[in-house]
């Protein structure tokens, strides 16, 4: 079972955009005491179109973390259906409303067991920290990040890249199936940390930066921060919304004993 304090907490700001287009949810399961999720989308598709697919990721999240058991399903094929599911009916809404929604996705789940999974398509990232270090963080399914793997342009020229909007891969694309990346990290610990966000974010700071933040602050202050540092730097230039969860773990709560011997004596 766990042997740590987990805190967590989310938030947006709508950036220079005329809609809020990203989605963000933390959930518990009913029927899995002791999991935790936390789900990141960001919502593309012109006018409200994005919002309904982002929209529709959360609801998707949440309807099938409220049934999954640990007696009879595993996460990455909850994680995996999740995507599988969203992608199938933000299509089929397409049809209905006329528009072209389309949607990220990026999840974590957390277990009693001391794991973490999570899944990704497109390029809202999951960033793991080990104290302030960054141990790692997912490959945005973009055509620029195929460009750094290819040794075509540096990380340095990919982040300002003209096309760094390009995705590979998205949920609701009629064009392609979405791509769907899972991966798994056992041993948590106490000093961990994950950030889950949407280029609003990211696009302004370098993993160690984001490291140094969420380590050193509460989720709340850290969040506080994060999102007052993007607004500076995208200094009104048309920044896109901006979204993120943190999830950290700590030491457990020591008990605090207030009794003493004699206490003790006159209570027997």
């Amino acid at each position: 079972m766990s042997q740590y304090k987990i805190e967590a907490g989310t938030a947006q700001h709508i950036g220079d955009r005329h809609e809020q287009q990203d989605r963000i949810g933390l959930f518990t399961a009913p029927k899995a005491p002791g999991y935790l999720m936390a789900v990141v989308a960001d919502g593309m598709g012109g006018l409200s179109g994005g919002a309904l697919a982002a929209e529709q990721v959360l609801r998707t999240a949440k309807q099938t973390f409220d049934l999954f058991s640990p007696q009879t399903d595993d996460v990455p094929g909850m994680l995996a259906t999740i995507a599988r599911d969203a992608h199938t009916i933000i299509k089929l809404s397409a049809i209905s409303s006329e528009k072209k929604p389309h949607s990220t996705l990026v999840v974590l789940v957390i277990t009693p067991e001391r794991s973490a999974v999570w899944a990704h398509v497109g390029d809202s990232r999951l960033y793991r920290f080990d104290g302030p270090n960054c141990a790692e963080r997912t490959t945005d399914h973009s055509y620029v990040e195929s460009l750094v793997r290819e040794g075509k342009i540096s990380k340095a020229e990919a982040r300002d890249h003209h096309l760094s909007n390009v995705l590979l891969s998205a949920l609701g694309s009629h064009d392609s199936e979405p791509e769907v990346t899972v991966r798994r990290y056992d041993g948590l610990k106490p000093g961990d940390s994950f950030l889950l966000c949407t280029d609003g974010l990211w696009h302004y700071f370098s993993d160690a930066e984001l490291g140094a933040a969420v380590a050193v602050n509460t989720p709340r202050q850290a969040s506080e921060l994060l999102i007052n540092k993007a607004r500076e730097r995208a200094a009104g230039q048309s920044a896109d919304n901006c979204t993120l969860a943190i999830v950290k773990f700590g030491e457990p709560q020591k008990e605090e004993r207030s009794y003493t011997v004699s206490k003790m004596r006159r209570a027997v």
